[in-house]
C-alpha cells in the first residue's frame, strides 16, 4: 500500500481525535465550573430557569427557585453558574450598561440613521411623504365603490349559498315523503 492510499484514513483519525479532544475539554470546563460552585451564587440549569443555590451534595444540588420554594436538581442540570452582578441584572431586570438612565427615543424616524438625515437637511428638514409626479398621473381608486363592491358579492355568495342549502334540504324532505308513502 501506498502513503496515498493510507492518507484519508489517517485525515480522517486526526479529525475524530481533535473532535473528541475539544469535546472532553468542554465538559472537563463544565464539571470543574459545577465543583466550583458555592452555596448563595446564582445558577442557570439547562432548561433555563434561574435560581440560587442553597445546598451542595455530591451529586445534588438544593435550588432556591422563589423565595421560599426549594427544589433537588442533579448537578448535571447545572447550565452555567452566574456572576453576581449578571444574575441580579436578570432577575431584577436592570442594565449595568446604562444605570439608571432612560434610552433616548428619537421623535421622529429620520434621525435613526445618517443617509436620511442628510436628505432631510438637504430638503429643507422636511420630508415629503406625498406621491411623486408619475404617480400623480394615474387614475385614483374609488375605494369606498370598491368596498361596497366587495361587499355586494360577499352578500351574494352568501345568499347563494343558503338558497343551495334550502334546495339541498328540500330534496331530502321529498325523498323521505316519497320513501314513506311507497312503505305503506
Amino acid at each position: 500500500m501506498s502513503i496515498v492510499t493510507l492518507l484519508p484514513f489517517i485525515v480522517l483519525i486526526g479529525a475524530m481525535f481533535l473532535m473528541t479532544r475539544s469535546a472532553k475539554k468542554k465538559q472537563q470546563a463544565a464539571a470543574q465550573m459545577r465543583n466550583e460552585m458555592q452555596a448563595g451564587t446564582g445558577v442557570r440549569t439547562i432548561g433555563g430557569m434561574y435560581a440560587t443555590v442553597k445546598e451542595i451534595h455530591d451529586e445534588t444540588v438544593l435550588l432556591e427557585v422563589a423565595p421560599g420554594v426549594h427544589a433537588i436538581y442533579a448537578k448535571n442540570a447545572i447550565g452555567a453558574v452566574l456572576a453576581d452582578e449578571e444574575y441580579n441584572r436578570i432577575l431584577d431586570g436592570a442594565d449595568p450598561i446604562h444605570g439608571d438612565e432612560q434610552p433616548v427615543v428619537p421623535d421622529d424616524a429620520s434621525s435613526l440613521t445618517a443617509a436620511s438625515a442628510d436628505e432631510a437637511g438637504a430638503k429643507g428638514d422636511k420630508i415629503d411623504l406625498g406621491k411623486t409626479e408619475a404617480t400623480a398621473a394615474e387614475p385614483a381608486v374609488d375605494e369606498p365603490a370598491a368596498d361596497k363592491a366587495k361587499d355586494t358579492k360577499a352578500a351574494e355568495d352568501t345568499k347563494d349559498t343558503k338558497d343551495t342549502v334550502k334546495a339541498d334540504a328540500d330534496t331530502v324532505k321529498d325523498e323521505k315523503k316519497s320513501g314513506d308513502d311507497e312503505a305503506k
